[in-house]
């Protein structure tokens, strides 16, 4: 396998950072998770634009440009001579000294890996996903603003550790209102009387991409779509749900705190969603 780093394809096992670089030892970058389907780079421009909107958060300034970026990814891809699969593109603030400071930290380490993927297995997407709401809360967007897709995962984390300490895969995060956030990695939507809802990115929801797709097919679809705070209640009594993301793409929810959702089964819209952003994710994209 080879690994884009710092404008070099190299061999996994020679793709290093240093012990000083402040994206190990605080957690300080940006990166994004990109899909690759068939050759096709899902939604490469908005990836990139949304890794340009975090770096431009945290004050750290990109080394590469969106075209040059762009290149890298695709560049990576052939290397491995990869069709279909699941890409990492990270960003760190660089070498620097044992100190919160960036002062002196740089330049900027861009590394770029492109493998496999399988975030669920194939028979939750036929019967669907369980999850449980779980004690770690979403941090608060007045804290640090979800839509800032940082390296620091830890509060997700911990979320996910304490769903599967209790046998579930998924988690469902609240924000400190007890309003629904999102899942560790994914977006939350709920169908009710034929309306679709989502929480709103200030409830602590990631500015999701997958997100923005479904939304999208929802207006295809001639759905109803309201971004609206959303409380456990609605989750119970939601007669349809499913959580979106670039690895679990649109995957059912068909049990949230052992209750089940409608009947119990992946829900007649939530398939057509599937359906829809499947045969859409081969043809919006940038072509290898």
């Amino acid at each position: 396998m080879k690994i884009y780093l710092n404008g070099d394809l190299v061999d996994k096992e020679k793709a290093v950072v240093s012990v000083f670089d402040h994206g190990l030892l605080y957690g300080d970058g940006v990166f994004e998770g990109i899909r690759l389907y068939d050759g096709c780079v899902f939604k490469l421009n908005e990836h990139l634009e949304r890794l340009e909107y975090s770096a431009k958060a945290i004050l750290l300034e990109l080394p590469m440009n969106r075209l040059q970026l762009m290149d890298a990814v695709c560049d990576t891809c052939r290397a491995n001579n990869l069709s279909n699969g699941y890409i990492r593109l990270v960003v760190t603030r660089g070498v620097g000294h044992l100190g919160l400071t960036p002062d002196g930290c740089g330049p900027p380490s861009v590394i770029i890996i492109a493998d496999d993927i399988q975030l669920y297995p194939e028979n939750l997407y036929e019967n669907g996903l369980k999850i449980i709401s779980v004690p770690t809360r979403r941090i608060n967007a007045s804290a640090l603003p979800p839509a800032v897709k940082s390296l620091n995962y830890l509060n997700n984390i911990l979320a996910k550790i304490e769903a599967k300490k209790v046998g579930f895969q998924e988690a469902l995060m609240l924000n400190d209102k007890g309003e629904i956030a999102e899942c560790t990695g994914d977006n939350v939507f709920v169908l009710s009387k034929g309306v679709l809802f989502t929480p709103p990115l200030d409830a602590g929801s990631l500015r999701g991409i997958t997100r923005a797709a479904v939304m999208d097919i929802a207006s295809e679809l001639s759905i109803p779509c309201r971004e609206q705070a959303l409380t456990r209640y609605d989750l119970w009594t939601a007669e349809e749900c499913f959580l979106t993301g670039t690895a679990a793409e649109v995957i059912p929810c068909v049990e949230v705190d052992h209750r089940e959702v409608g009947n119990g089964q992946p829900g007649v819209m939530t398939q057509r969603f599937i359906a829809k952003f499947r045969e859409n994710v081969r043809e919006d994209g940038v072509k290898l």
